[in-house]
């Protein structure tokens, strides 16, 4: 399995967020899709299509569930990478987290 850093990423990079509703809810990439990682087998059909040169960017909290998931996709022939370190070293390489709602965002 190969990752990628936060660093290597745009601050609009595409990027599959695996957590919980209310870890999305409290703070998420500016540019991510919400499909948590239960959720995923039933909701392939909401990935983006990945060219050779793009694979799926996939992140959580600190890595460990994207890893799994990364996992899987790859398994089930999806060119996908794991952001290592998640949305914790996403925000701490001071790249945007926003919400919903307007409200403060956070990674939680």
């Amino acid at each position: 399995m190969s990752d990628t850093t936060p660093e290597q990423l745009a601050d609009d990079a595409v990027v599959i967020d695996v957590r919980e509703q209310n870890e999305w809810d409290a703070g998420h990439a500016p540019g991510a899709i919400h499909i948590p990682l239960g959720e995923l087998p039933a909701r392939l059909d909401e990935l983006p299509e990945s060219g050779e040169r793009d694979p799926l960017q996939v992140v959580c909290r600190s890595g460990n569930r994207s890893g799994k998931a990364v996992a899987w996709l790859n398994q089930q022939g999806f060119d996908a990478v794991n952001v290592a370190g998640g949305m914790k070293q996403w925000a701490f390489a001071g790249k945007p987290v926003v919400t919903d709602s307007g409200a403060p965002a956070q990674v939680i």
